[in-house]
């Protein structure tokens, strides 16, 4: 393709060199750029792309797409663009030189504090059931109808997503559901997407090391909703206090759904347990395999997602009712003594309210909670005594342990957490750095009704300390610990 033909979607500020050039790929990445490339410099969070054109020349590009031109490189001999958004502009290439994937298939959006990847692959899975070639891109895994690509970033980076995009329009993926993290938004990471739907799920404090304050946190979200167009449907938490926020400017068609008033998809509530939920959806009864409040609000998106696409209610409510839950949200281990253990994801003060809510909702006052749970390093430090305070509030026995603790010291982090507590709570709480000792020491205090939650890592199997990740599985472990117990 040649470069006229890729930048002819941008705005261009100047072309310095012959615009007829022929590219071979798009990169924006210099260690990534081989001979024949365009590679696209942009001003990243940590790094500056501009920084690095040199290398990408070096490298063998062949065009180079930018906001200005370094002096170590003006007189290089290859063909500078000069756009306005560069980051911008990476996006709208790539959609051009993948042949515009999101308007050969229709992509749906989720954004939202707490519930994407619940809301993004349930709703991959419901499609698959209702026959629909689908694809997904989600925080724990990626996927081309049944083919199963590893993910590192809730939101893939651009060239990455474009690509994985372009492979399911060409498998014949009819949608594809995608969970938007609020630094892809930010960062531009979705610039030359085409989406049909977007979804909110809630808000909540959560990246404040990245966005510093909610307010530029929940903007980022809004931003989303704002860039939708007119041919899309925004569907939004109606109950959540930012849910309106989101439909205030967007020019897609707004719907709402709602456990508490008037809304296009509400639900009730009938019976919840650790097998699921059920529930009155519009007025059909259904049992879904999705246990707590919360996730009666990530069925009712899913819900609503599906009738704004067109499906059938009777038979998306009957699909839905035979999906299980994602991989390390709300997970159940029975132990043989009767105890049981849930893994969850849960890394924010809200999703762990909202997990101990629904165990205490089951339990209803017939056993005790045993919480194990840590705080990430190198993220937002105000949280942690904001989620201790909420395990110690809503649980029997807290134990406090590690999580991530990156390029922080796990003491330090603990340490962090138990200044939410006051004395009375810190009585009571554990500390155990050790996090597959904090799990072990759950298991051995559970006795029969009791439930441990194991909070924070879900479905990751790893531990990250010192850049160094290690193999780590919260649900292998309470499950090697029950297999040692005897009844």
């Amino acid at each position: 393709m040649n470069l006229n033909q890729l930048i002819k979607s941008n705005s261009v500020n100047e072309i310095a060199g012959d615009g007829q050039i022929t590219i071979s790929g798009i990169e924006s990445d210099s260690r990534k750029v081989i001979p024949g490339m365009l590679f696209v410099a942009v001003k990243g969070t940590t790094v500056d792309g501009h920084d690095y054109i040199g290398k990408a020349i070096e490298n063998g590009a062949t065009g180079v797409v930018c906001e200005y031109i370094p002096d170590n490189v003006a007189s290089a001999s290859v063909v500078f663009v000069l756009v306005p958004d560069s980051a911008d502009a990476l996006g709208r290439m790539l959609d051009t030189w993948y042949h515009h994937p999101t308007s050969r298939l229709t992509l749906v959006g989720v954004t939202g504090t707490n519930g994407k990847t619940t809301v993004a692959t349930t709703l991959y899975n419901l499609f698959r059931r209702l026959g629909h070639k689908t694809g997904l891109l989600s925080t724990v895994c990626n996927y081309i109808n049944d083919e199963r690509l590893p993910a590192s970033h809730t939101t893939p980076d651009p060239v990455s997503l474009h690509r994985l995009l372009a492979q399911m329009a060409d498998a014949g993926c009819e949608y594809a559901f995608m969970e938007v993290s609020s630094h892809a938004i930010d960062q531009q990471r979705i610039s030359g997407l085409n989406f049909r739907g977007g979804i909110f799920t809630n808000l909540s404090r959560d990246h404040l090391d990245y966005h510093k304050t909610v307010d530029n946190y929940l903007k980022a979200k809004k931003k989303f909703f704002d860039d939708l167009p007119d041919t899309a449907f925004a569907l939004t938490n109606i109950d959540d206090k930012t849910g309106s926020v989101m439909l205030q400017n967007t020019a897609a068609r707004k719907l709402t759904y709602s456990l508490q008033t008037m809304a296009d998809f509400k639900a009730k509530i009938i019976e919840s347990h650790f097998e699921g939920t059920e529930l009155t959806v519009n007025g059909r009864d259904v049992f879904v395999r999705f246990v707590g409040k919360f996730n009666a609000y990530n069925m009712l998106a899913i819900y609503g997602a599906a009738m704004a696409l067109g499906q059938n209610p009777e038979e998306t409510l009957i699909a839905l009712s035979d999906l299980q839950p994602v991989a390390g949200r709300f997970e159940t281990v029975r132990s043989p003594l009767g105890s049981t253990a849930i893994v969850d994801y849960a890394h924010t003060p809200d999703a762990l309210t909202n997990v101990l809510n629904a165990i205490r909702e089951v339990l209803n006052g017939n056993g005790r909670i045993i919480t194990v749970v840590g705080a990430g390093g190198n993220r937002d430090k105000g949280k942690r005594p904001l989620m201790a305070r909420e395990a110690s509030r809503l649980s029997d026995t807290v134990i406090l342990t590690s999580d991530n603790p990156r390029f922080e010291e796990p003491d330090d982090i603990i340490n962090d957490m138990l200044a939410g507590l006051d004395d009375k709570a810190q009585a009571s709480t554990l500390c155990i750095t050790d996090r597959k000792q904090a799990i072990r020491t759950a298991a051995q205090l559970a006795q029969k009704g009791d439930v441990i939650l194991i909070a924070g890592k879900g479905h990751e199997d790893y531990q990250e300390v010192k850049s160094v990740k290690t193999h780590f599985d919260d649900k292998e472990i309470i499950m090697d610990s029950f297999k040692h117990q005897t009844v």
